[in-house]
């Protein structure tokens, strides 16, 4: 797999790029965030992954974020030293498929690059269940990947969406968290779990509808179907 590391510090990119050569990634090393954008053109360039250091002397991180998912389809994953959950979904809401908090374990890093490459290899929505699901206001649109509160659209990432979708499809059913991690993430890793909290997060937060994923403590979510 083709793999563009945008990070400024050379030290750090060094031992990354070393690192990443051993478990068979094609490193293309970028150390702003306009050399990553040009690295992207055409259409992604054949990159399998871009890891984007937030930390970049030209420009914001979440600024560059935002332009690379104008550009291509393809799955950024966030390096940050901010841990809170607000910065996470900002990342989220921009378009970042996942992210990794500094300092991170690389073993948790390769595992995070492969995930994401797995789940956007398998862009499918979950089986089962007709073309589109009604639950109140919100209608998801299956096949066109499209969701829409009181008629107004809502734009969603692969795996908000993915998300969104399982629940909905059996809504008052709690689905346990490993089950949601498969299913969506199609992953049994255990670090999953944090980036499961987060995209419920974002998920309450574009619908506007916190109460839509009930949290049930020590088990997993359901969606519940609104009255209207």
């Amino acid at each position: 797999m083709r793999l563009l590391l945008v990070e400024d510090d050379n030290h750090v990119a060094a031992a990354l790029s070393a690192v990443l050569a051993r478990h068979g990634f094609d490193v293309t090393h970028a150390r702003s965030g306009e050399e990553a954008l040009q690295a992207l053109v055409p259409e992604g360039n054949g990159f399998g992954v871009v890891l984007l250091d937030l930390g970049l002397p030209d420009q914001d991180g979440y600024e560059v974020c935002g332009k690379i998912r104008k550009r291509t389809s393809t799955p950024v994953i966030m390096v940050t030293a901010r841990s809170d959950v607000r910065s996470r979904i900002h990342g989220l809401n921009l378009g970042a498929d996942d992210y990794v908090v500094k300092p991170y374990d690389t073993g948790e890093l390769l595992a995070r690059i492969h995930a994401v490459s797995r789940r956007t290899a398998h862009e499918d929505v979950p089986d089962g269940g007709d073309s589109a699901l009604v639950l109140g206001g919100v209608r998801i649109e299956l096949p066109t990947r499209q969701v829409t509160v009181d008629g107004t659209a809502v734009q969603l990432t692969r795996k908000e969406f993915d998300l969104l979708a399982l629940l909905a499809q059996r809504p008052g059913v709690v689905f346990r968290r490993e089950q949601i991690i498969s299913e969506v993430w199609r992953t049994s890793w255990e670090g999953t779990g944090r980036t499961l909290e987060v995209h419920v997060a974002s998920l309450r937060a574009k619908l506007r509808m916190p109460a839509l994923i009930e949290t049930v403590r020590g088990v997993g979510y359901r969606l519940v179907a609104p009255t209207a």
